[in-house]
């Protein structure tokens, strides 16, 4: 009754053998066809005695808990559920390893499409960089180019500028020269006249000086004799011998 009470390990094994039928000679030999399903269930019986029992305990068995299917050929993993252990069939041995490989060749893959991914993200970063360096140094140059054409504009305006500023003082240098020129020309001009004028003037007087002697020797020649003329003739006379 108190071994009844305590909790005990209990293992039952069952062992289902199933051949599917007589034993038949094949070209090779004999060959049995077995189905053994191994099921291992360990028990913890809840005692009725206040004091527990040493030692592990194996949680009893319970319908509402599930089934954790294991290969019996592969480490059993006990998650706290109910444990079977069966033989695994050439077929799902072969799938099973088909979908190891897939998910291990899924994983490559998305391992390799990170890597690219990484990639393509680090060359995009790369070239964007390299898009700003280049639009910086775009930047730069085009500003030194429009400080450039700045400094060629104000120095062409400046040219400009000295250019006129020295045409100006040509033409104001030509024209006082032609004003020199001109007045000087004006001067001559009028020089000459007055020079021309004072000989006309000269050979007027000359001539009317001239013209008077010959009126007065004519009328010394012509009425000098007359008895009333010939005291002015005398003068006339006296007069003409001084001149």
């Amino acid at each position: 009754m108190q071994r009844a009470e305590r909790a005990a390990r209990i293992l039952r094994f069952e062992v289902e053998s199933r051949s599917s039928g007589a034993a038949r000679l094949q070209p090779e030999g004999r060959a049995m066809n077995k189905n053994i399903t191994v099921v291992l269930l360990l028990v913890l019986a809840a005692g009725c005695s206040s004091k527990p029992q040493d030692g592990a305990y194996a949680p009893p068995m319970d319908s509402t808990r599930k089934v954790s299917e294991q290969d019996c050929s592969r480490s059993i993993d006990t998650d706290g559920g109910n444990l079977m252990c069966r033989e695994v069939t050439e077929r799902e041995r072969r799938a099973r390893i088909a979908e190891e490989e897939r998910q291990a060749r899924a994983r490559r893959e998305a391992e390799e499409r990170a890597a690219r991914e990484r990639l393509e993200r680090e060359r995009a970063e790369q070239l964007a960089l390299e898009e700003a360096a280049r639009q910086q140094l775009a930047a730069e140059e085009e500003a030194a180019r429009k400080q450039r054409a700045a400094e060629e504009e104000r120095l062409a305006a400046e040219r400009l500028r000295l250019e006129a500023e020295a045409a100006r003082k040509a033409q104001e240098e030509r024209e006082r020269q032609e004003r020199a020129e001109a007045e000087a020309r004006a001067r001559q001009r009028a020089e000459q006249e007055a020079r021309e004028a004072a000989e006309r003037e000269c050979r007027r007087l000359e001539q009317e000086r001239l013209d008077g002697r010959a009126l007065l020797v004519n009328f010394v020649d012509n009425y000098g004799k007359l008895e009333e003329n010939k005291g002015i003739a005398r003068q006339i006379t006296a007069f003409l011998n001084k001149a």
